[in-house]
């Protein structure tokens, strides 16, 4: 169906191109504040907005008075005059001087060349290059980063003294540069404009308010509550910072950098996450323990914003991304303390709330003990280290224990995921035992097969570990083995919703009631003398997280997985492309040169005006425009992948949807077959706000050459969720009901000719029973194989009909069959668990989160 803006008239093909367009084009924009403006006086609500199943809406970049149920909202972004961007006044110096888009460079061939050179050269064969003639002549871009680095000598005093009983000091380089020239260059580049968000707003689930949704930072509390702080009109730039110590070289020594990385809450944090983007900037190298790259401004700065309008921005930093150990670092107390509340370490395993650390009080005692009048017993009490002038003693409306976020790596999958659940999982069911189930569950290699833990491999392992220590606890423990899989259940329910993009009050009240329950059942541990005490400071900061995602938004935001991925593009290449001798300022020249020519692409891309990705509304099936197995026989469908039962299955079919075909279909018949289907779903705003692609195969077992030079495949027919009544796919609510059943995909295949001209794609099915009520400890759905007259129920069915895949885990019980492999479990095991953990999509259709 035709959408158009009702403001303009221009026309748009979904609803969602219509929302983009209103919230970047800004005399409809004006005019839609003005509706709602004009609703709200009257205690209405534009329902054309309301936020259900949202991709992108216009209510996340409004003014906060038009949109919020509030009577006290803040006043921000109000528009003083317009401005220039960088890329506006660079486009309008080309057109004064008559000079083409490629200028300095004579064509686009000239300009990838010297992108090629930047992006792939060393330090010294890239100078090399720029010093020969037609490098200094033709390739030389003139269209520079204005953020250049600066250096500073810092001199650093120690605690030892020399013979003179003088303190010992030395200098030591600070490489940084002016976070507010960073901040000007973020808020002002036209490419995020679509992205960027200059006042808060609430968003709301349902139009009478009752459902609050949380995600970015602007729909959250904090920035909320800083815009009644300051002056009308003002518009806030709330800060992130990241730090995370890494080391550059393995066999060199200990060479290593601290890198500094920046970005504002006003950019939509899956823009923030692209690295390609380069939403998040460096902006700085610490040589040790020091952060003084802010000044104290309670004054707002003029600034050109993405729209060419001038606003005054009030930097605020509001978030600081760092693991646990940094973190104790920026807040000056020990590790055996929580940066973040006065909790005492010998409390840390209880579910308690406790005093929050005040940054006033902080200061204060800090000053006294350094001033050396006295010994201030708060001192100790919280856990302080002599750091008398942090880098945030002196900035207004900063609290930096608050601003430190949730770490959903550290904290979650490698912490209390994968240090202590499965620690106690193993210690309780046996190693050998845990690798065995891993082993017979397809795609999973098992745990003794992987060599080195990551992020991903956690992450891997929570998908299947419920279902995998679901009756597996050892006879001796049977008493016990209720509690240990609640806890293990609502430790991955605490990691799932901690997961999701965007938060309602039901999924804050599932993560704050997972942590309650893991509390309420941990005793158990204790008695299996697994824990003698729950004093775990990853543990304790789960805590914290309710309260984090309520005041700046979803955790997945400020994941320290995005410093840690950026530390190849500004430290380890850097680094490589140094000569390992002073390599500081070799990474810096590198990096000035890397920014250049991004920001000179950045440009063309503007200059382009690069159209925005479709967007999908519904369920999408997509083949491959050529079969690549033409011409199959029954007997070959019947044998190679095991449709058994696809003539019967067939006919039946035909018998439904072409009740006057004359045809009778047999073996003379053949079949165009597909090897898999690809499903793009639309995006899920409680998971991501893009489209995602999922793969449904049908592919056949396929043995090695007789050479051995290509190696074979295993059969893959994977499971699905499918719609039990016909209806399609796009047309079913995505909830685990009676509408919905589990069924194995044997065969994907065209209509043949002979049974007359059909454009739906069709798929050989095997169905599974309809959903069990769910288990009562694990919460997990059961289903087995259905049958029909003794033999396995196969049906036929359109493409569209197929929801998504889905994964089932075999009932496997204490001990595993050793008959049983990952190639074979499906055909030996007769009883099954819907894994509703193997994505975040699946894990909100089975708690309901719509």
């Amino acid at each position: 169906m035709p959408h158009s803006c009702r403001f303009c008239g221009k026309p748009f093909p979904s609803r969602g191109g219509v929302k983009k367009h209103i919230a970047t084009r800004p005399e409809c924009r004006r005019k839609w504040e003005s509706m709602v403006k004009d609703m709200d006086d009257e205690g209405g609500t534009p329902t054309e907005f309301a936020y259900e199943n949202y991709s992108f809406s216009p209510l996340r970049r409004s003014c906060s008075e038009s949109f919020g149920l509030d009577e006290d909202n803040p006043v921000a972004s109000k528009s003083r005059q317009e401005g220039q961007t960088s890329f506006e006044r660079y486009q309008q110096y080309k057109e004064g001087e008559g000079e083409d888009e490629w200028a300095p460079l004579c064509d686009k061939e000239e300009w990838g060349l010297a992108e090629w050179l930047v992006k792939n050269l060393g330090q010294t064969r890239t100078d090399e290059f720029l010093k020969l003639p037609i490098t200094q002549n033709c390739t030389k871009p003139s269209f520079h980063n204005n953020r250049s680095f600066l250096q500073k000598n810092v001199s650093v005093k120690g605690n030892r003294t020399d013979e003179n009983g003088q303190s010992l000091h030395e200098d030591v380089e600070l490489w940084m540069r002016d976070p507010v020239e960073c901040i000007k260059d973020l808020i002002g580049n036209p490419l995020f404009k679509e992205h960027m968000v200059y006042a808060p707003s609430r968003a709301y689930q349902d139009e009478a308010g009752s459902q609050r949704l949380i995600d970015d930072m602007w729909t959250a509390d904090w920035w909320w509550d800083k815009q009644k702080e300051l002056p009308e009109g003002a518009t806030i730039a709330p800060i992130i910072l990241a730090s995370d110590k890494t080391m550059l070289s393995q066999f060199r020594g200990d060479k290593s950098a601290w890198p500094v990385y920046l970005s504002i809450g006003n950019i939509a944090k899956e823009k923030r996450h692209q690295t390609s983007a380069r939403a998040t900037v460096l902006i700085g190298y610490l040589p040790a323990t020091k952060l003084d790259c802010f000044t104290s401004n309670a004054y707002g700065v003029d600034m050109v914003c993405t729209d060419s309008l001038i606003q005054q921005v009030y930097t605020i930093l509001a978030a600081y991304v760092a693991d646990f150990p940094e973190q104790c670092l920026v807040a000056c107390c020990k590790e055996n303390h929580c940066p973040k509340c006065l909790v005492v370490a010998n409390e840390w395993g209880n579910a308690l709330n406790s005093l929050m650390r005040d940054v006033e009080l902080t200061k204060e005692i800090l000053e006294r003990w350094r001033s050396g009048q006295q010994h201030p017993v708060e001192f100790d009490e919280y856990g302080l280290c002599a750091v008398f002038q942090p880098f945030w003693a002196n900035l207004p409306h900063t609290n930096i224990f608050m601003a430190f976020m949730p770490d959903l790596l550290h904290q979650l999958h490698k912490g209390v995921f994968k240090d202590h659940l499965v620690k106690w999982c193993l210690d309780i069911m046996g190693e050998d035992e845990i690798d065995a189930h891993f082993k017979t569950i397809p795609d999973y290699p098992g745990i003794s097969n992987i060599k080195q833990w990551t992020g991903t491999e956690h992450k891997e392992m929570q998908h299947v570990f419920m279902a995998l220590i679901t009756g597996a606890v050892p006879r001796c423990y049977i008493l016990s083995a209720h509690k240990v899989a609640i806890i293990a259940r609502s430790i991955l329910d605490f990691c799932y919703y901690a997961q999701l993009h965007t938060h309602t009050s039901e999924s804050l009240d599932g993560l704050e009631n997972a942590l309650t329950v893991f509390h309420a059942n941990k005793d158990v541990l204790e008695e299996l003398t697994v824990r003698e005490h729950f004093n775990i400071p990853k543990l304790h900061q789960l805590s914290h997280y309710v309260q984090s995602i309520k005041l700046f938004g979803a955790a997945d935001g400020f994941n320290t997985e995005l410093p840690e991925r950026l530390h190849i593009n500004f430290a380890k290449d850097a680094y490589r492309a140094s000569n390992k001798h002073d390599y500081e300022e070799q990474m810096v020249l590198w990096l000035q040169r890397q920014e250049a020519i991004f920001w000179w692409t950045s440009y063309l891309e503007w200059m382009a005006k690069c159209s925005a990705q479709t967007e999908h509304e519904y369920i999408v099936h997509v083949l491959a425009k050529t079969p690549p197995h033409p011409q199959q026989s029954v007997q070959h469908l019947e044998t190679i992948h095991g449709a058994i039962d696809f003539l019967p299955a067939f006919k039946s079919f035909l018998q439904k949807h072409f009740p006057h075909n004359h045809i009778v279909p047999g073996y003379q018949d053949h079949f165009d077959v597909f090897r898999q289907l690809v499903i793009i779903l639309p995006p899920d705003p409680c998971v991501s706000e893009s489209p995602k692609c999922l793969q449904v195969r049908a592919m056949p077992e396929v043995l090695p050459s007789p050479s051995g030079q290509k190696p074979g495949s295993p059969a893959q027919f994977d499971m699905a969720l499918i719609s039990s009544n016909g209806v399609q796919a796009s047309k079913v609510l995505l909830t685990l009901d009676a509408a919905v059943r589990v069924a194995q995909v044997c065969v994907i295949f065209k209509l043949p000719r002979q049974f007359g001209v059909y454009s739906r794609p069709l798929a050989y099915i095997e169905w599974f029973t309809p959903f069990r009520e769910a288990d009562r400890t694990t919460g997990l759905r059961q289903v087995s194989r259905s049958t029909r007259h003794l033999r396995r129920n196969g049906a036929v069915v359109h493409v569209d009909e197929i929801i998504r895949p889905c994964h089932l885990i075999p009932k496997m019980g204490q001990l595993v069959n050793p008959m049983w492999t990952s190639t074979n479990v499906y055909e030996l095991v007769s009883e099954f668990y819907l894994n509703t953990f193997i994505d975040l999509e699946t894990f909100c259709m089975s708690t309901m989160i719509t």
